[in-house]
């Protein structure tokens, strides 16, 4: 996906609130955005936005000497989720389709924003969110929500590569990757996240502190951008990439750095801004399991 002038705004709007994250004060606010403005105009539309967000992110760490700004905020969304675990799972285990509950409530931990959150506000926008979904999902079915198209694949393959997206988001992962695991114990998963620090992207140490190894291999893409930039990724990763049976690619940057390759994905996200909205041709807001159905080269 290619980058609008839409976006330009948002990059500035990132780049202030990394910085207030991260400590910085208002003249050092200011530097980063001066260096921001500087480098907007290098950039090509033609890349996609979290590579722009790449550089932000870089400009912030280098003006702060912070590596990680998102670190606290990570950790607490992990703890919030996993107070969550347990009423997930018993979500699951009530349902009389338990994988369409598990891929509803992954699609929920996209929406959730953690950080700024206390856990009663989160369960009780998850009652709520997935109150809504269930309205989309009827509604807009046929065309966001590939459902059978998702369960019909998982009969027919060996393994899965699933691409992480926030912090604590990832306990959400996990309550799908279990459902998958027990209903299609064959398949090896592969959970990926990144290598070094981007925005509140889970690392390993999320991974392992979700639990998601009991269900899956942590593996690392060996990037530090949002999303997943192939090109910056490891060799090993983009040879699992390309050679797995399924690829699930998880939120908005990972749909931006994604749509438009050539191999099959399901992406999983909620439409959060007009952009995206726009790309997909869906509302802001709607939830979303759509299916690039493309053959590898």
């Amino acid at each position: 996906m290619k980058t609008y002038l839409d976006c330009i705004p948002c990059f500035f709007k990132q780049a202030l609130e990394a910085a207030r994250i991260a400590g910085a004060d208002d003249v050092t606010q200011r530097q980063i955005l001066n260096d921001v403005a500087r480098v907007i105009p290098e950039f090509r539309l033609e890349a996609s936005p979290p590579e722009m967000a790449r550089t932000i992110y870089k400009v912030v760490r280098e003006m702060t000497g912070v590596e990680d700004p998102y670190l606290e905020i990570k950790d607490q969304s992990n703890r919030l989720a996993l107070e969550m675990y347990p009423r997930l799972t018993e979500k699951i285990n009530k349902s009389t389709d338990p994988l369409f509950t598990a891929v509803e409530l992954a699609i929920a931990g996209n929406i959730i924003d953690y950080g700024v959150k206390n856990s009663l506000n989160v369960d009780r926008e998850l009652e709520k969110i997935l109150a809504n979904e269930q309205q989309k999902i009827q509604h807009e079915g046929a065309r966001f929500f590939k459902y059978e198209e998702f369960k019909s694949e998982l009969a027919q393959i060996d393994n899965i590569l699933y691409l992480a997206d926030n912090a604590g988001e990832i306990v959400f992962d996990r309550v799908l990757l279990e459902v998958i695991h027990q209903q299609y114990p064959k398949i090896e998963i592969y959970f990926a996240v990144k290598e070094k620090p981007a925005i509140n992207d889970a690392l390993e140490k999320d991974a392992r502190d979700c639990g998601i190894g009991t269900v899956a291999q942590v593996i690392s893409s060996g990037s530090d951008a949002p999303g997943t930039l192939l090109s910056l990724c490891s060799a090993s990763f983009q040879k699992l990439f390309w050679n797995a049976d399924m690829v699930i690619s998880k939120g908005q940057g990972n749909y931006e750095t994604l749509s438009g390759v050539n191999r099959p994905v399901f992406f999983l996200l909620l439409a959060k801004c007009p952009v995206i909205a726009n790309h997909i041709g869906c509302r802001v807001g709607d939830v979303i399991l759509s299916y690039q159905n493309k053959n590898v080269m």
